[in-house]
């Protein structure tokens, strides 16, 4: 077990690629803290899926755009855990599909203070902890649309780049008391925002990939087990992008 003893919190994990590191990291041994926003049975599902593989799990409410609802959710994981070990700051909203003179502003905050500010917040929150412990991972959620930039999507595409750009300032700060900050950057992965891109691009979207299919939670989240890993000990800094090849 690579993850054994480990304390995990992850961000947006009721669902997607959430839950998918959820349940691949307690499947490797660790106990997870599952972060959810609205989806309280989909969390407590999540929650018991981890506890069949013999782990503990426990669900805390809190709207990552928000700091105050993240600094109390970070309280209350280490009330009940003790200490975090790992973090992954996962959670994310997609932007409407539209051009950047036609959204509504106020859209274009919803999705910056989620996206970007809600990775801020979260890493704010715990950081400082495992910097004081010597120990611990850090894991960022972008998206190799920060890579690619299509057009109607610049909020999202805009927060994800920065979100990269994040990784390593916060991987250099946090590199001198041991605690490594890595990145992982999807592709199209058969979850509910990314089928309703299958659905709104066409299966050319999938064709364009060249390993021919969309990937899975399961993928991203066993990215995840080895960045958290020791088998990574030797890795901070990086933008792992996991795509079939999409972007190359």
């Amino acid at each position: 077990m690579k993850l054994d003893g480990k304390i995990a919190l992850i961000t947006g994990a009721s669902r997607g690629i959430g839950r998918g590191i959820a349940l691949e990291l307690a499947r490797a041994g660790a106990q997870v803290a599952v972060n959810y926003r609205r989806d309280a049975a989909a969390a407590a599902a999540t929650v018991r899926a981890i506890e069949e593989f013999g782990r503990s799990a426990a669900a805390f409410q809190a709207d990552v755009s928000e700091w105050a609802a993240v600094e109390r959710m970070v309280g209350e994981v280490l009330e009940r855990f003790a200490q975090i070990d790992i973090v992954v700051a996962n959670s994310g909203i997609a932007s409407r599909v539209a051009l950047l003179w036609d959204l509504d502003i106020e859209h274009c905050h919803k999705v910056i203070n989620v996206n970007l500010n809600g990775v801020f917040y979260t890493c704010r929150a715990t950081v400082g902890h495992l910097v004081a412990r010597r120990s611990g991972s850090v894991l960022l959620i972008s998206s190799i649309g920060a890579d690619a930039c299509g057009p109607m999507g610049a909020p999202y595409y805009a927060a994800k780049a920065a979100v990269n750009a994040l990784t390593k300032s916060l991987a250099k700060e946090c590199a001198p008391a041991g605690v490594r900050v890595n990145c992982i950057a999807p592709g199209l992965v058969a979850t509910d925002m990314g089928d309703r891109m299958i659905k709104f691009y066409g299966e050319a979207l999938v064709n364009s990939i060249p390993l021919g299919r969309a990937g899975s939670p399961a993928d991203i989240g066993k990215a995840a087990v080895y960045l958290a890993s020791d088998d990574a000990s030797f890795v901070t800094g990086k933008i792992l992008r996991v795509d079939g090849g999409a972007w190359m």
